[in-house]
């Protein structure tokens, strides 16, 4: 999709809201496809694979966090970025763990909505062949793959671009606001908890097997790779 226009899939079964955001990402530049329904919307994302998703959340019949699940499995590098009535950590993480790599709360601003969508589409093209190794923790940046000794873990996106920032800056304390500006690439303007969201989620996945905690909480200041309690 190199030589043409990048497509966008939006899935809502608000016409409004569909309505919405076909004509802003037109005027931003991109293709854009609808889906009112998840069975649509999967449907759409096989036969005109599109380049990012923008999913909601909660629709009749199919959820978005379902949709989500079956898009990352037939797919795991497209981004998906849920659109969600619901604020908590613990739906956030929900939705992280269904496999989205990132999240906007409604209300939303379409300017923060496609900032957002322009920093997926940024990373996913970015590459760099090498990896990264903290102690049985490694991180092959041109397969995007992560392992923690003989096990593999599946990252999200945005999984991914926190634990490169973690991994490339090892034992050095990154506070909230560098995080927030290194990973989105914006002065963020959403919900405040989504750093402690995302590294709750990257935990969960680097210590599924009962792996002692490599992302410390330094309290007051921030987060950094190393070995320790918290």
């Amino acid at each position: 999709m190199s030589e043409q226009r990048l497509r966008l899939l939006v899935v809502d079964d608000d016409p409004a809201v569909t309505s919405l955001l076909r004509r802003g990402f037109t005027y931003e530049g991109y293709e854009v496809i609808t889906a009112g329904s998840g069975t649509e919307a999967l449907t759409l994302a096989r036969d005109r694979p599109p380049a990012l998703v923008v999913l909601d959340i909660m629709m009749p019949e199919m959820d978005g966090l379902e949709v989500c699940r079956r898009l990352r499995a037939a797919d795991p590098a497209l981004p998906v970025l849920l659109l969600t009535a619901k604020d908590a950590p613990a739906d956030q993480i929900a939705g992280l763990e269904r496999g989205a790599d990132d999240y906007v709360t409604k209300p939303f601003s379409f300017e923060i909505l496609a900032a957002r969508v322009r920093a997926l589409l940024r990373r996913r093209e970015e590459g760099q062949p090498d990896v990264l190794v903290h102690g049985d923790l490694r991180l092959d940046l041109g397969a995007r793959v992560a392992s923690r000794g003989e096990r593999n873990i599946n990252l999200t996106t945005t999984e991914y671009e926190l634990l490169r920032l973690l991994m490339s800056h090892p034992r050095q304390v990154l506070e909230k606001g560098q995080m927030l500006e290194r990973i989105w690439g914006y002065d963020f303007g959403g919900n405040s908890n989504i750093v402690e969201v995302y590294v709750a989620a990257l935990r969960r996945k680097l210590e599924a097997n009962g792996e002692p905690r490599l992302i410390q909480t330094v309290r007051g200041a921030g987060y950094a790779l190393r070995e320790g309690e918290t």
